[in-house]
């Protein structure tokens, strides 16, 4: 883990040793506005976190920090959670993106859920810093959509050095379950049909992904009919059908690439058809079937860009869009899809949400605990309230204003990235290029 340094410049200064004493002790943040997202903002609040969880959150007339306490006050400054992202490729279409970093699609075989993102995952990528510098702490790393199924996604904190370090465990340690990411629409018929194989067509993508729900329950027969029995050889492992027995157990869910209307029904007929619980990434016509998604839970995570940036598919393109979700029931989440949108700029896309109608209180739960819920950590992330992990951001202004900047980025109570150290503050300033190109006297 990276050395924890001086905090907030001259608001503040907080420093903190990084060893497990340290981390031992509780620590009040003072004075700053608290952003909870579980309740209304407070105003002159206190936050108080120890051995990488949120012990207390409250107003500071009524929170008392406990005995030992190392209290920081932060008057002005606000303190929101850690903000999730529910669809990068960081670490997997890595900086600089040439094509030894391209990573995402293993297009060998349009349907590929035995790949595990976990595999190419660089822990070393730029992008990383590059999203701590925009107030990210937990992503769902994920294939790319060039496959039907591309294969497993992993739900990861973004600290250490290795995927091991990166891991987000469950109280028995081992790593969470991540997603399965699959795809229709445009992307996995060019991967594919422009070499002559399918899919070449909507009605091959959906065919291939009804197969392989048909095998994953034949698969499911046989270890089922072999326990019943209990006796003899049991199935042959499929690596590629095992992850598919767990999501249709529904312990993994789908995170599926779907942009138009028609293809988004495409997705719930399936989901219908085999139980299994899905997300819809991207959503772009989501809009059109807000009432159908709301009737069916299904909650969609949702891109927020300029432009639809050349693809067909995406040319009806609304910005209201998560807004007319919200009005509409449906849970909503907002997402980077880095490298189509920066990182570093995450809340800028919640704050063109708002400016399209979504409420402010809305898009921060987007960027958070509605985020965190379509993960399956609703219950660990994404809202400042006792027990959970202590993974916050330290903010110069509101969420959402035009001249806020993220001040400190911290994850199960250690500090990741610090704007006042002039190596991380060229993270979000310029990006990952921006130390090849100025002297380091000039900084």
């Amino acid at each position: 883990m990276r050395p924890l340094r001086s905090a907030l410049g001259c608001a503040s200064v907080l420093l903190l040793a990084t060893s497990a004493a340290a981390q031992s002790k509780p620590v009040a943040l003072r004075g700053a506005t608290l952003y909870t997202v579980s309740g209304p903002p407070i105003a002159d609040g206190v936050l108080v976190f120890q051995s990488g969880k949120i012990v207390a959150v409250g107003p500071a007339e009524t929170t008392r920090p406990p005995a030992g306490a190392r209290s920081v006050d932060l008057p002005g400054l606000v303190i929101i959670p850690g903000l999730v992202d529910t669809h990068s490729h960081i670490g997997v279409y890595s900086r600089p993106l040439v094509a030894a970093n391209r990573d995402g699609n293993e297009t060998s075989n349009p349907v590929s859920p035995e790949m595990r993102v976990m595999d190419a995952i660089w822990p070393g990528d730029p992008g990383i810093r590059m999203a701590l510098a925009g107030g990210i702490t937990t992503a769902n790393i994920m294939p790319g959509s060039g496959n039907v199924v591309g294969g497993q996604t992993a739900y990861v904190k973004l600290r250490g050095e290795s995927i091991e370090e990166m891991w987000i465990r469950d109280a028995a340690g081992s790593p969470v379950t991540g997603g399965m990411k699959m795809a229709n629409g445009e992307n996995p018929k060019r991967s594919h049909g422009s070499r002559g194989k399918a899919p070449m067509t909507r009605m091959a993508v959906a065919h291939l992904e009804r197969r392989l729900f048909v095998e994953a329950q034949a698969y499911r027969a046989k270890w089922e009919a072999y326990r019943a029995k209990g006796e003899g050889d049991p199935p042959d492992r499929d690596l590629r059908l095992e992850p598919m027995l767990e999501v249709l157990a529904g312990r993994r869910v789908v995170h599926h690439h779907t942009h138009r209307a028609d293809d988004i029904l495409t997705v719930v007929r399936i989901a219908d058809e085999f139980g299994h619980r899905v997300v819809i990434q991207h959503g772009t016509e989501a809009y059109k079937v807000a009432e159908l998604l709301a009737r069916k839970r299904i909650p969609v995570s949702a891109i927020v860009v300029d432009a639809p940036g050349g693809k067909h598919e995406a040319i009806e393109l609304e910005r209201s869009n998560p807004a007319l979700l919200e009005a509409a029931g449906v849970k909503v989440a907002i997402h980077t899809d880095d490298y189509i949108t920066h990182s570093r700029l995450f809340l800028r896309s919640g704050a063109l949400a708002v400016r399209a109608g979504m409420s402010e209180a809305g898009a921060l739960r987007a960027l958070t605990h509605s985020a965190a819920e379509m993960l399956d950590l609703g219950d660990r992330l994404g809202s400042l309230e006792p027990g959970k992990d202590a993974d916050f951001v330290v903010l110069s202004g509101p969420p959402f204003a035009l001249r806020t900047r993220v001040r400190e980025t911290w994850i199960d109570g250690e500090k990741v990235w610090d704007r006042a150290d002039p190596r991380d503050r060229l993270y979000q300033t310029g990006g990952f290029r921006v130390a090849d190109r100025y002297p380091a006297e000039r900084r």
